[in-house]
């Protein structure tokens, strides 16, 4: 791709992020990307040839960025409790970022088996991720575990989706909360195995 053809691919990524996100799969017409891209609509066709297909690209980016930085993140850490507050503060800061954004995750295309299953592996990728980190620190049932921890910060995320008065304090608190609450609860949890 030149970089010319690479800026417009972009811009088209951009616009849409921007206007799935705040109005919705189903409200955001390809015209509106267009112009909001500052191309013609036809432009849009070249790249995407539905709007499935561009949500679906915006979803992919989204997804992998999201990963990307958390890996990222991830490196600069050494203990297994250093690197389970990272993931908390990584999960919800990410939510917080997009706030405005909050009909990206909620109105979106129904039932497309792409989307749906595209959704299942970038959710079993970030699972193992953190599965890597507790099996780092030796724990009993990394699965489970892994799966109970994403399940809060996902219950913490709600807050900020939902709350118009939600802060960057209130996520990175509720991020050093959903850390030590996890770290010391998975710590009791191996010591009371440990005791029969």
């Amino acid at each position: 791709m030149s970089s010319a053809a690479n800026h417009k691919h972009t811009a088209i990524l951009d616009a849409a992020y921007e206007l799935f996100g705040s109005g919705g799969f189903y409200e955001t017409k390809m015209s509106e990307v267009a112009e909001h891209a500052g191309i013609a609509k036809g432009t849009v066709y070249l790249y995407f040839k539905s709007k499935e297909e561009l949500f679906m690209a915006v979803t992919r980016r989204d997804c992998e960025g999201f990963m990307q930085q958390l890996e990222h993140k991830l490196e600069d850490c050494t203990a297994p409790t250093e690197k389970l507050a990272v993931i908390a503060e990584h999960h919800l800061m990410y939510y917080y970022e997009r706030k405005q954004h909050t009909k990206l995750f909620f109105r979106a295309p129904n039932n497309n088996p792409e989307l749906v299953a595209y959704m299942a592996l970038f959710m079993e990728e970030y699972m193992q991720a953190v599965v890597k980190v507790l099996l780092e620190g030796e724990a009993s049932e990394p699965e489970l575990m892994a799966q109970s921890y994403i399940g809060m910060l996902d219950r913490l995320k709600m807050d900020i989706l939902f709350q118009p008065s939600f802060t960057e304090e209130d996520a990175y608190k509720r991020a050093k909360f959903a850390a030590a609450l996890f770290i010391h609860g998975a710590i009791g949890s191996l010591n009371a195995e440990n005791a029969y």
